[in-house]
């Protein structure tokens, strides 16, 4: 009993033995527990085995799990032989290699489909071990970039429904994207006022298209809020996404307040002025606008008002009454034209006394400020209200010119005239030229601009006491002008003489004609050649050049009564002098000859 029980231990023990031996060859292997890989693309399976025998000793298969949940090898491997399995949608598309012990087994997966997505099995056996090791493949595809449709017509805030908005929708994507709503970057998430619907269209070519539909309650303030949608959607490295353009939804929404406002003109407004008043809710549903002043009013949101007056002062007032709910809204403003009367001179004749004090006012009623100044010939002569002149001249007569403007508005002013008349004796001007030489016969005018009022009486008169009419007269501001043409013909003096009821005045025109000088000079220098020409012939007789006479003869010969002895000269066909006595006596020429003449007076 002894020997068998020691037999029996012996046996156990070296079952034992070789049971702890056979563990220590143990397999085992490591595979990933997914793979990710773009559809078309080419899929590594690896598993990494551990083992103390070498490849060759086992046996290795590779699987993958149907869409029943059943397995079904596509590829076998021995010592002997290596074998891809038959009529499996893979048996064109994989390869593996072993790299031996410790290495990797590599199952490779070309033009990789969506189909292909399933779990892929590695087991591998020895004489008494298996190991198994699983893998998920999973296949991804890029979807088209989100569209989006938008409504096209306004949103009412006053619908009691939700309203759509827009419809968003992504194409050809696998695995199904998602699709997300937002506004003004926040998304968008069903509640009572937000309702999101999405459907899924799985295409034939097994990619997934995604289509949501937005409706929601919206409000005014949405009318400035940005939507769009967003399309996240898996691929290999993990999640991306794309989004739409942004946009606006118009939201038709009723008017809380009403603004008035005059548009143009610019600034305050003056009698005259085109007006251009506006009218403007802070809504945009659909109202009637009126525009209603005093007992008038307008249908319309720009009232123009042309020429306004005065009496066009006052509220003007908006009303807005919504076509859907009829409510009423109301806004106003106050228009206010200012106005400028015509300036009122007081008083607006004034007659003086030369030396007076003179003192008028310019007054003109407006609705501003008012600045006036005095003019008189253009020339600024006052500033304010009142002109006044301590000491009148005539020169202080003519028209004086008030303008009255308003500072503030441009181009707003009015006038008024002052004429003044100072009394006095006339004053005539010194004329530039009262001694004058003119050839005789030509025409010359002679002025006096004459001073005073009442308008003074012009006389014109010669010397000799004629009366010169035809004289041309003007009024001026300061009394008047008298003008004469007269015809030279001799020297003369004429006179202007100006007179009214406070007394005269006058002044002389002293007129040479050259003519008459010119005579007279002629006449003498005709004497002067004649004594000339008889000397040289007395001359020429007493040398004998003349009459046949020749020699130097002696006067001895004294006559009585010789103390009065005339000279006369005869302009016959022959020259002769003839003497006579104090008696009237002729002389014979032979007499003459030679004798000395003595004339005395």
């Amino acid at each position: 009993m002894a020997v068998v029980r020691d037999c029996a231990s012996l046996l156990i023990g070296l079952l034992v033995f070789f049971h702890t031996w056979g563990a220590w060859a143990a397999v085992d292997i490591e595979m990933e527990d997914k793979v990710n890989v773009v559809k078309g693309g080419t899929a590594q399976i690896t598993g990494v085995l551990t083992t103390d025998e070498g490849v060759g000793s086992m046996i290795i298969q590779w699987l993958y799990v149907k869409k029943s949940g059943e397995k079904q090898r596509i590829y076998y491997q021995d010592s002997t032989s290596k074998l891809i399995d038959r009529g499996t949608p893979f048996t064109d598309r994989i390869s593996v290699n072993g790299t031996g012990a410790p290495g990797d087994l590599v199952l490779t997966i070309t033009d990789v489909q969506l189909s292909d997505e399933t779990q892929f099995i590695c087991i591998v056996r020895t004489i008494d071990m298996t190991a198994e090791g699983r893998t998920s493949l999973y296949v991804y595809d890029t979807p088209a970039y989100p569209t989006i449709d938008v409504v096209q017509t306004g949103i009412s805030v006053t619908d009691d429904d939700l309203s759509k908005i827009g419809t968003c929708e992504v194409k050809n994507g696998y695995p199904k994207p998602n699709i997300t709503w937002y506004r003004n970057d926040t998304p968008l998430r069903n509640n009572n006022e937000v309702k999101i619907v999405a459907s899924t269209t799985t295409e034939s070519s097994g990619l997934v298209s995604v289509k949501s539909e937005l409706s929601m309650k919206v409000m005014k303030e949405d009318k400035d809020a940005k939507f769009y949608c967003e399309s996240s959607y898996q691929v290999p490295e993990g999640i991306k996404f794309s989004e739409t353009k942004r946009f606006n939804i118009t939201v038709i929404y009723p008017s809380t307040a009403v603004s008035v406002w005059v548009e143009s003109p610019k600034g305050k407004i003056k009698e005259g002025d085109s007006v251009e008043l506006h009218c403007q809710g802070d809504g945009n549903m659909a109202s009637i606008i009126t525009i209603s002043h005093k007992d008038k009013s307008w249908e319309t949101p720009v009232l123009m008002l042309d020429n306004v007056k005065r009496l066009d002062s006052g509220d003007y007032q908006c009303t807005y009454m919504e076509t859907e709910t009829f409510s009423e809204i109301y806004g106003k403003t106050n228009l206010f034209v200012h106005y400028l009367d015509e300036a009122v001179v007081s008083p607006s004749d004034l007659e003086l006394e030369k030396g007076a004090k003179l003192e008028a006012t310019c007054n003109a009623l407006s609705s501003l400020q008012t600045h006036v100044v005095w003019f008189k010939n253009g020339e600024e002569v006052s500033k304010g209200n009142t002109l006044m002149l301590k000491d009148t001249m005539f020169e202080s007569s003519g028209t004086y010119v008030c303008v009255v403007t308003v500072p503030e508005i441009e181009g707003m002013k009015t006038n008024g005239t002052l004429l003044v008349k100072i009394n006095g004796q006339p004053e005539i001007s010194n004329p530039k030229h009262t001694e004058m030489e003119e050839s005789s016969g030509n025409m010359v005018e002679l002025t006096c601009s004459i001073k005073g009022f009442p308008t003074p009486t012009v006389d014109w008169s010669t010397s000799e006491g004629k009366v010169l009419m035809g004289a041309h007269e003007e009024e001026t501001e300061q009394g008047m002008v008298s003008r004469l043409s007269v015809q030279v013909d001799s020297d003369t003096l004429i006179f202007c003489n100006a007179s009214n009821t406070y007394g005269t005045d006058g002044v002389a025109f002293n007129i040479k004609t050259k003519g008459s000088g010119v005579i007279i000079a002629v006449i003498i220098i005709c004497i002067l050649l004649l004594a000339i020409l008889g000397s040289v012939l007395y001359f020429l007789y007493k040398k004998g050049k003349i009459c046949g006479r020749s020699g130097k003869q002696d006067l001895t010969k004294e006559k009585s009564n010789k103390d009065s002895i005339v000279v006369e000269m005869k302009s016959d066909n022959t020259e002769e002098a003839v003497l006579l006595g104090v008696n009237g006596e002729k002389q014979p020429p032979s007499d003459q000859g030679g004798e000395y003449l003595d004339v005395q007076k």
